[in-house]
């Protein structure tokens, strides 16, 4: 199999070129990304965790999807088709923000990414890719806020930087 490559890009998303995936991990060279957020009808998120397989974070919780844009491939389509790989569904997405961070592994790889943030919304039971996901479930964003305070080794890396980011988003949404 082909390995992936990632669109790198600026500090104002404009690509520069392309990588495989894993080198643009080892070199923490900034990349296009993406975070679906799935809610219900309750306003709970879906939350999914990572297989055992996985070559990082494997095991932990996380939001309902993320990956990287390929080439030529918009934020919402590429979103949509990740959801559709990884959950086994497919619904429409809205992009809500973007913005930059960085996030070192254990391993030596570095998330360094321009992650657009999305959201859509689905009231069913994914059908999961047993290869991407190990499980999944449905918490309120307060307690996913709450289980984060105690237990932020459960969650990867990104979740912790993009879902506060994501709940500031929310409440000022409310104002």
């Amino acid at each position: 199999m082909k390995e992936e490559l990632v669109v790198l890009v600026d500090e104002k998303d404009v690509q520069i070129g392309l990588m495989p995936k894993l080198e643009a991990h080892e070199k923490a060279l900034l990349h296009r990304a993406f975070s679906v957020f799935i809610l219900n009808d309750k306003n709970e998120i879906m939350l999914q965790q990572r297989a055992a397989g996985k070559y990082h974070s494997p095991l932990l919780w996380t939001n309902t999807c993320c990956s990287h844009q390929r080439d030529n491939e918009t934020n919402i389509e590429a979103g949509k088709r990740r959801l559709q790989e990884e959950m086994g569904f497919s619904v429409p997405l809205k992009e809500l923000f973007s913005f930059i961070y960085k996030a070192p592994f254990d391993n030596g790889l570095t998330e360094h990414e321009f992650d657009h943030v999305m959201i859509g919304y689905y009231n069913e039971a994914p059908v999961v890719n047993s290869e991407e996901v190990e499980s999944w479930k449905w918490m309120t964003i307060e307690a996913i806020k709450e289980d984060m305070q105690k237990h932020k080794q459960l969650y990867t890396e990104w979740f912790k930087i993009i879902f506060d980011k994501f709940y500031h988003y929310i409440e000022a949404q409310k104002k």
